[in-house]
């Protein structure tokens, strides 16, 4: 009977199992945010303002359409994402640049915000692990998570890359070093998954940004000064390549219940 419960919340789940793909397209999804939300802020110049309102339009709208959704769709799950990731992007700078907060003001911001958010949801649901999104109010708490995580990524990877004067291809270093010990402490250790994932997760957006900026910024800024619209094209061409190639399936988070309550 237990093991039908449990075959029955997977089955449910509106999320993709988690597994190195998973990682792959995340990584390049929150690049694409970078460019895409770059193209329009910067290239396009409609500005911070105007672009964090049309991105945040097109995330309430494809959130709405996910928590309707019966079952998991790909398609509509990574087309929510690029857009909360793309809303990070311009909203991270709004804040920062625009309302002069600063990197260190707006990361602190959006970390408390993201901490609010996580402790709300597990004081709610007991759990704070991706297998119990299968109800329209966890999925509410996850996609909340999601775009805090977005934002305060995009914060972080701005913040070590010019504040911290590391460049662009420092601050992609130093993340990429923080998940490569993640992925050690996930092999070797009994952390709880769970905590691994959140910080995985939040750590892929700002090596994401750190990509995507070091691929479109000016070459006196660090950057390869590449166009962003292609750029956005060819990140948008290979996140369609690995949903073709690499299988999606809804899953659950890599078996761990040690923040859930018993």
């Amino acid at each position: 009977m237990e093991d039908q419960t449990k075959s029955s919340v997977i089955s449910e789940s509106k999320v993709p199992e988690v597994t190195l793909g998973f990682w792959i397209i995340k990584i390049a999804a929150t690049t694409l945010g970078e460019t895409g939300g770059d193209t329009v802020t910067m290239t396009l110049n409609w500005g911070y303002l105007a672009g964090t309102c049309l991105f945040l339009a097109a995330m309430i709208v494809l959130v709405a359409a996910q928590i309707r959704a019966n079952k998991f769709h790909p398609a509509l799950y990574w087309a929510t994402i690029v857009a909360s990731t793309t809303f990070g992007t311009t909203m991270a700078d709004f804040a920062d640049r625009s309302l002069g907060i600063g990197y260190t003001g707006g990361s602190t911001l959006l970390l408390t915000c993201l901490v609010l958010v996580l402790g709300l949801w597990y004081r709610a649901e007991g759990t704070i692990s991706v297998n119990s999104v299968s109800t329209p109010r966890v999925e509410a708490f996850y996609w909340g998570a999601i775009t805090f995580s977005q934002t305060l990524g995009t914060a972080l990877g701005d913040w070590i890359a010019d504040t911290g004067d590391m460049g662009y291809r420092g601050g992609a270093l130093i993340f990429a070093g923080g998940l490569a010990v993640i992925a050690a402490l996930y092999f070797w250790t009994r952390v709880s998954r769970v905590t691994l994932f959140w910080a995985a997760f939040i750590l892929t957006r700002p090596l994401g940004a750190t990509v995507g900026d070091f691929l479109d910024k000016p070459l006196d800024h660090g950057g390869l000064a590449l166009s962003r619209p292609l750029a956005s094209a060819v990140i948008a061409a290979f996140m369609l390549v690995c949903l073709l190639l690499i299988p999606q399936r809804a899953g659950q988070h890599p078996g761990d219940h040690s923040l859930s309550r018993t």
